[in-house]
């Protein structure tokens, strides 16, 4: 038996932020809002825009384009990235030497 279904994230009313990556069988954008699959008519792949949910369904959920708007710029990464060559170039670090001893910095 499955778990209880999970509330939809969204709410008729609300209005978003999202990117149409995609664009369904039946011409109408398709973005993703949490998660969460939203259908925008009259919009295509690629566009940034404001939307306003109009109808929220179990699994999908249905909204109108509110406004057109600029992409944010993207973050910068977390991460830093390294090519293959900056690690060619990389010096490696100088290999250090130890003594043996059976001297375990125990005091005689």
């Amino acid at each position: 038996m499955e778990g209880s279904p999970q509330a939809p994230p969204v709410k008729v009313g609300e209005t978003y932020e999202v990117s149409i990556d995609a664009v369904g069988g039946k011409g109408d954008g398709i973005g993703k809002v949490k998660g969460f699959v939203i259908f925008v008519p009259g919009v295509k792949k690629g566009d940034y825009l404001k939307i306003r949910i109009t109808k929220v369904l179990q699994n999908v959920g249905f909204g109108e384009a509110v406004e057109k708007l600029d992409r944010p710029a993207p973050r910068p990464s977390r991460f830093v990235t390294f090519t293959h060559e900056d690690l060619k170039r990389s010096e490696p670090e100088p290999e250090k030497h130890y003594e043996e001893s059976d001297d375990f910095g125990e005091d005689e």
